[in-house]
């Protein structure tokens, strides 16, 4: 089946906001976040500096200060809303206060991710636009792309957020989430628009299984991250408050590391049970190949867990184990939605 225009963009946009997570995850593992302390600019500048000598003297406190008023504007916005505690934590932060040491090779880190950012951006855009010759045959694939292009415009946003309150405690777990949930988004629209290509017969006793088995490891999964970018910000608070040495972060970070990792477990016992049911009622192709890519996944995942324990949190393994939870939750929605489709159409399977 030869694909159409939107077809094409669709599948392209999924991997490239990927990609943009694999690069977010650079960012964090290189402490690069704080690159360019401004938004949307870098140093004031489209193109940012390379040298020191190119910004004035007083650059910290000039970035400090747009930080602050920018910050009173949010804070007036949330007391509005009746967020006085989130309005409070903000404008009390000594973090905000916090002078930004120029570092030309983090500076142009952070700088590649917003570029990738904003290409993701044009992408997103283009995937509603040819998304529109579905308008009268199929409404939910134009409606699907536009919710995709707002969510990714409230991206950039929460992501000059978390610049200018210096990357405060619970922005980054909710810019991490909003990117996965735009994955997701995007790959539901370009999976709707292609799900002739995945026509499959499976007996409806275990259609069920699979489905319910997916939505559960789905949700574990999707509990995994959150837990990983809450030690991940715990982390950061370890790093921030003690001069302990990199091998001691993760044992400082408290609690919420033993709950993430002993969580793997969990994931581990449902990735096990759904690839047993798949291979006990003899799914192949695609399925069964969607069901053993995710198991390695979380295998994977737990090697590289237990990597980062053992290797002082090794910034490769960073990004390596965000991009693999990335992938798990990907891999688990598009077996779902392949398995929904086949409730949907009894045929032989074509595709494998």
């Amino acid at each position: 089946m030869k694909l159409n225009i939107y077809q094409k963009v669709a599948i392209a946009t999924v991997f490239a906001t990927l990609f943009l997570i694999l690069v977010g995850g650079l960012v964090r593992a290189t402490g690069a976040g704080m690159g360019c302390p401004d938004w949307p600019k870098c140093f004031g500048e489209f193109i940012p500096p390379t040298s020191v000598d190119e910004l004035p003297e007083n650059y910290k406190e000039v970035f400090v200060e747009q930080r602050i008023e920018k910050n009173q504007k949010i804070v007036r916005y949330l007391n509005s809303l009746g967020f006085t505690e989130l309005a409070s934590t903000i404008e009390n932060d000594p973090n905000v206060r916090k002078e930004e040491e120029f570092n030309p090779v983090k500076t142009w880190i952070e700088y590649i991710n917003r570029l990738v950012g904003a290409i993701i951006g044009i992408l997103v855009l283009a995937t509603f636009i040819t998304s529109l010759r579905y308008w009268k045959s199929d409404k939910v694939i134009p409606i699907t792309a536009f919710t995709a292009l707002i969510l990714t415009l409230f991206q950039a946003w929460l992501g000059s957020i978390v610049v200018s309150t210096n990357l405060l405690p619970g922005t980054i777990t909710i810019h991490m989430v909003f990117a996965m949930i735009i994955v997701t988004v995007l790959l539901y629209g370009a999976f709707r628009a292609t799900k002739d290509m995945f026509l499959i017969e499976i007996d409806e006793q275990v259609r069920k299984k699979i489905y319910w088995s997916g939505i559960v490891l789905l949700i574990f999964t999707t509990v995994q991250m959150v837990l990983g970018t809450q030690v991940r910000e715990a982390v950061d608070a370890v790093k921030l408050a003690t001069e302990i040495e990199r091998s001691g972060w993760l044992d400082q970070a408290g609690a919420i590391f033993w709950i993430h990792r002993s969580f793997s477990w969990i994931i581990l016992i449902a990735g096990v049970y759904l690839i047993g049911i798949l291979r006990s009622n003899k799914i192949d192709g695609v399925l069964y190949k969607l069901g053993l890519a995710n198991f390695a996944l979380i295998i994977t995942q737990i090697m590289v867990g237990v990597g980062l324990e053992y290797l002082s949190m090794a910034a490769p393994l960073q990004v390596i184990h965000l991009v693999g939870i990335a992938l798990m939750i990907c891999a688990q929605f598009l077996l779902i939605l392949m398995v929904s489709n086949s409730g949907e159409t009894k045929v032989s399977q074509a595709a494998g």
